[in-house]
């Protein structure tokens, strides 16, 4: 277990300890370029200076619109080394989505990384915003009151929001601790040594990507390479060539690999893949497993969690569908009668941002983060989720759990993917609705004779959809809040 106490108290001293280890190792890696862990170091300063002469002070917030690039890595560690908070949302939100973050957390500067993403460039032109070398900068907000600082781990890091909501936006304060212990634990569990190279597809801007991969690389001193936003040919493409040995992803990018890549194994250097941010499917597992000649990990958390609470281990592969053991340090418990799973931990948050109702929704006396999802626990400890409370289907006074459904779709050999959704019906109950977002040639008739024979009546689904693609996050993550109210 990784001791808290052990830990430093900001996550900018990562760079500062590996710089002082190994000045010249790799330590980010983008299209051509590399940067060591000294570069990291003086980029980060240098943003740091930028930050200052930019007004922002401890305790403010600073919107950072980025996809994935070495400049987002060292501005999120700058501005953690002035005790600011980073409120790092992708560029390939809408202008809607971004105002109403904006709106919420109030920041002193808006910051784009218009050097790598055509999107934040587009949104700094609607801002207004200032050349500022690589960078864009927006005007600065004279009335952004920043918040207390805290000397210890406490601090908050950054402030995420999550994804898919509908509504006002719910922002996810993470503090330096939290992430400073997935990010420890991460890095242990999956092995990282400074000889890895690990992917950076995920978004930085989603938890998973930020804490688990960014984070958890950089602190065991690997090389993290770094792609915009995720293209399956150009991630096979290193992995063919044998550049990366970690590769972290959800499942709908092991998806896409497997329908790029076809039925042959895929020679490569990996010794390591991992999935989480989503449900992994069965069928998916064996089929990535027979790709790459490795166990597919795989693991389970929130944005709440920092993300991680449990995950497979590197000497136990499971054949099941279970997300392994909650990982060291971190405690799990089934609250009855919904069986919806409790947790506690140093990865829990600090709270949902001015938003003092949700967080005492959520965070429960004790310590305990109330997550919002069904689980069981198996009988070696190990954890099984059933879905979202929050999703969970009442058909005929039945429960139907959207991910049992989806399982049974996602083992035809057609099926690529599927999102199982509840919608009210004109009997006054909830009818099951089907997404589905084939890989092959396959009718709504042949998927209901599949389910027959694997599922109960009252779990089958009432309609199936065909879609080209099940509308999805940056993160990867499918968007049911679109599907359940049609607007897909």
């Amino acid at each position: 277990m990784i001791d808290p106490a052990t830990l430093p108290s900001r996550i900018a001293d990562i760079v500062r300890i590996q710089a002082a280890r190994a000045p010249q190792a790799p330590a980010l890696a983008e299209g051509g370029r590399i940067w060591s862990y000294a570069e990291l170091e003086r980029e980060t300063g240098r943003y740091a200076a930028l930050l200052r002469d930019l007004g922002v002070r401890p305790g403010d917030r600073v919107m950072l619109v980025a996809e994935n690039c070495m400049a987002q890595v060292a501005l999120l560690f700058a501005i953690a080394s002035l005790d600011a908070w980073s409120v790092n949302v992708n560029a390939r939100l809408s202008a809607s989505e971004l105002a109403a973050i904006r709106a919420h957390c109030s920041p002193r500067r808006v910051l784009y990384t218009v050097a790598a993403s055509p999107d934040a460039l587009a949104h700094a032109g609607a801002d207004a915003a200032e050349a500022r070398g690589e960078l864009m900068a927006g005007p600065l907000d004279p009335d952004a009151v920043p918040e207390p600082v805290r000397p210890d781990g406490g601090q908050v890091a950054a402030l995420v929001y999550t994804t898919g909501t509908t509504g006002q936006p719910k922002g996810v304060m993470l503090t330096h601790a939290n992430l400073l212990f997935v990010a420890a634990t991460s890095s242990r569990l999956r092995g990282l040594t400074p000889s890895d190279h690990a992917s950076g597809v995920l978004p930085v801007s989603h938890v998973y990507g930020l804490s688990s991969v960014m984070l958890g690389t950089l602190y065991a001193g690997a090389c993290l390479h770094l792609m915009p936003r995720f293209s399956a040919e150009a991630l096979l493409a290193q992995i063919r060539a044998g550049l990366l040995t970690i590769v972290q992803g959800v499942p709908a990018m092991y998806a896409r690999l497997l329908a790029l890549a076809g039925q042959e194994p895929v020679p490569s250097r990996l010794r390591f893949c991992y999935a989480g941010g989503a449900p992994l499917d069965p069928v998916l597992k064996r089929a990535v497993e027979r790709m790459f000649g490795l166990p597919l990990h795989n693991g389970y958390g929130l944005t709440e969690s920092g993300p991680t609470v449990s995950q497979t281990r590197l000497d136990a592969a499971r054949e099941d569908s279970s997300v392994g053991h909650p990982i060291p340090g971190v405690e799990v418990r089934i609250v009855e009668p919904a069986g919806e799973l409790w947790v506690r931990g140093p990865n829990v948050m600090a709270g949902y941002y001015r938003d003092p109702a949700q967080t005492a929704a959520a965070l429960r006396p004790g310590g305990w983060l109330a997550t919002g999802d069904l689980a069981t626990i198996g009988a070696d400890g190990a954890l099984f989720i059933a879905g979202r409370l929050k999703e969970l289907i009442i058909r005929s006074g039945f429960k139907v759990y959207p991910l049992e459904v989806e399982t049974a779709l996602n083992s035809h050999p057609a099926v690529r993917q599927s999102a199982v959704v509840g919608r009210a019906a004109a009997d006054g109950e909830e009818e099951v609705l089907a997404f589905v977002e084939a890989a092959g040639e396959v009718d709504a008739a042949a998927l209901h004779d599949w389910l027959r024979t694997r599922l109960a009546p009252y779990k089958r689904p009432a309609r199936i959809v065909f879609m080209a693609a099940l509308p999805a996050a940056p993160s990867g993550k499918i968007l049911k809040s679109r599907l359940q109210t049609g607007v897909a």
